[in-house]
């Protein structure tokens, strides 16, 4: 943190709580659901945005430091992608209706901020105190990686999660939903709505996300700035992504392999750094080409099958 001005770090949070107030503010009068068209074009703002910090950083930090920017960035941003079939699962147990979904993805994203602010400068600390955790990380990875690739999806119950449980337990709820409201005021007292339920399980789901996704990053860099920003450009086009990408998920039928693919290989990268350092560059167009690669592969094969023919075994 030394390395970076307060003013650079004061700006920044500055501007993404500008951006999503504006976000949020832009929707509500828009008064309809994001088309794929509009999400499209919300995603390449995003994107825009994104890669336009990353000039910033070259220009104030140097290339260097925007290459790692870039690489994180990416990296972040795809595993992200796997934080979207789990939102499509909880908008769909708790019927969450599709004008309500952005408000709550919104408000996951500020709670996200927060909590995923904490654990990288949690993690900063501890790396820069024990640097042998980063071994530690690397087998972590691997081993998510393994689960990713091999584990079978199963159907998740979140009404009878232990996060559930505490919220019955602590706030009265009402099973009826309330416009968009996350509360509401019935026979003087106050009630939280399933909309309230779904963005706590989102913002709980995120920080299980987060264990795997930030320690990823460290094989990039270890610069907090430079984690805390390529995580947080990354997270700020994720629901403008789960609006693009809702209708067609189905379609992804290979992307979490690809998206483990990338864990092993960050994993290797860290367990790997006192034998030999794997440049940046080439890091950043691997991660690329694995997921170009998954991404095609899988719309192929979904086409294939969706015009009749036979298609590949998954």
């Amino acid at each position: 943190m030394s390395h970076t001005s307060i003013w650079f770090w004061i700006a920044f949070n500055a501007g993404v709580f500008v951006a999503l107030a504006l976000d949020l503010v832009q929707f509500k009068h828009r008064g309809r659901e994001l088309s794929m068209r509009a999400a499209s074009h919300r995603v390449g703002i995003w994107i825009f945005l994104s890669l336009l910090f990353n000039l910033v950083v070259w220009k104030i930090r140097g290339p260097d430091k925007a290459l790692e920017f870039l690489t994180g960035y990416v990296i972040e941003y795809s595993l992200s992608v796997d934080n979207i079939f789990v939102f499509v699962l909880i908008f769909r147990y708790f019927r969450v209706p599709p004008m309500a979904q952005h408000r709550t993805l919104v408000w996951g994203i500020v709670g996200a901020l927060v909590m995923r602010g904490v654990m990288i400068f949690l993690g900063v600390a501890l790396v820069e105190r024990f640097d042998f955790i980063l071994y530690l990380f690397g087998a972590f990875l691997l081993i998510s990686a393994w689960r990713m690739f091999f584990g079978k999806q199963e159907a998740k119950n979140f009404g009878q999660s232990w996060v559930m449980r505490c919220c019955g337990w602590a706030f009265p709820v009402t099973p009826v939903f309330h416009n968009e409201h996350f509360k509401v005021r019935i026979n003087g007292k106050w009630m939280l709505t399933p909309l309230a339920l779904a963005l706590i399980v989102i913002d709980v789901m995120d920080l299980v996300f987060a264990v795997d996704s930030i320690p990823a990053v460290f094989a990039i860099t270890r610069d907090p700035f430079i984690i805390y920003t390529s995580n947080i450009c990354a997270i700020l086009g994720l629901r403008s992504l789960y609006f693009l990408l809702v209708k067609m998920i189905d379609r992804f039928v290979y992307l979490k392999s690809g998206l483990a693919v990338v864990l092993a290989f960050v994993g290797a990268k860290m367990l790997v750094r006192d034998v030999f350092e794997i440049p940046t560059l080439l890091s950043l167009g691997f991660v690329i080409g694995v997921l170009g690669a998954t991404v095609i592969i899988s719309m192929i094969v979904t086409r294939r099958a969706n015009s009749g023919t036979t298609p590949i075994d998954q």
